[in-house]
């Protein structure tokens, strides 16, 4: 076929914009609305449960914005090379996947652990697929000796 294109593992290249999910936005603020109801509906006196529930409000606000206000990353993952985000390598790497979810996990230069989630609202159908084949063309393969002789 002169026009198809040949896809090798050891060629594989991913290049990713991350950003924030108005999804998780929108459920942080509904968590903190729906712990203010809750509160109020317990049989809690009226006089703790009004500045509780004012602050479980005000906290879910206060994280779906936070999480909103979060700026683009760029995502890059060369086959045979670590991942890199904004242009920085990153160290211990890993990719996780529930379902359409994508979660990576890597440790900063000061050893602490890192991560992003890639929602499907922010991660296309293609983009996933990307990330999946550079994901599992680095799959370390096992260095055991073979049993037979």
């Amino acid at each position: 076929m002169p026009h198809s294109t040949s896809w090798s593992s050891t060629s594989a290249i991913c290049r990713l914009e991350w950003r924030p999910s108005h999804g998780v936005s929108f459920t942080l603020v509904a968590l903190g609305v729906l712990a203010a109801f809750s509160v109020i509906a317990s049989g809690m006196p009226r006089v703790a449960a009004w500045p509780i529930a004012l602050a479980a409000a005000a906290c879910g606000a206060w994280l779906g914005i936070r999480h909103r206000r979060q700026p683009a990353r760029d995502f890059c993952w060369a086959s045979g090379r670590p991942p890199e985000l904004d242009g920085k390598s990153l160290d211990a790497a890993m990719l996780h996947w529930r379902g359409p979810l994508a979660f990576l996990r890597w440790r900063d230069g000061d050893g602490r652990t890192r991560r992003l989630a890639w929602w499907p609202d922010t991660l296309p159908r293609a983009a996933r697929r990307e990330l999946k084949l550079v994901a599992q063309a680095m799959v370390d393969t096992p260095t055991l000796p073979s049993m037979a002789p």
